[in-house]
């Protein structure tokens, strides 16, 4: 069974496979993680990320609850798994569902690259304002039931910026 650990820090500096990156669903970066992720890859990872949005025309480059992979531009990581969290509502439009979708999607796609190792970031608690000890729950669960159809992931870092959620998941994974 993986490893699922919990340290608090900068998510562009883990040494893990791959990243997930908090992003917007047009993929062009934007403000905390995803704007720090886009900063430290460079413009490579802009380039990449326009092509997938070309490619999907009108649509959004990455809907809600889904995930996308890309290189890792100027990163020590060999990829970045860009996943687009739910805006919270009270919870009562899907937002418990779509937040554990863009674990469980992130997690295949990095058991479809054959990585090993994946960093989350704190997934919607930023300007999408949703509540840390519901998402860090929503999280923990969402990666747990998942892992088991994920065998080539061995090790599950969830990376927290800041001391209250690194508290609400060091509680959780030890509990």
């Amino acid at each position: 069974m993986a490893q699922i650990e919990v340290i608090q820090g900068d998510i562009t500096r883990v040494l893990v496979d791959a990243i997930v990156n908090a992003a917007n669903s047009s993929l062009m970066g934007g403000g905390g993680v995803d704007g720090a992720i886009h900063r430290a890859a460079g413009p490579s990872l802009l380039e990449e990320c326009r092509k997938i949005a070309a490619a999907k025309r009108n649509e959004a480059a990455c809907p809600t609850g889904e995930a996308v992979i890309t290189g890792a531009g100027n990163l020590p990581v060999k990829h970045i798994i860009h996943t687009v969290g739910p805006v919270w509502h009270g919870g009562g439009k899907e937002e418990p569902e779509l937040l554990a979708s863009c674990y469980r999607k992130s997690l295949l796609l990095a058991q479809e690259a054959g990585l090993k190792s994946i960093a989350f970031p704190n997934i919607s608690t930023g300007v999408y304002g949703y509540p840390r000890d519901k998402a860090a729950a929503a999280a923990v669960k969402a990666v747990r039931e998942t892992l088991p159809s994920a065998p080539a992931v061995k090790r599950v870092v969830f990376v927290c910026f800041d001391g209250e959620n690194y508290s609400l998941y060091k509680k959780l994974l030890e509990g």
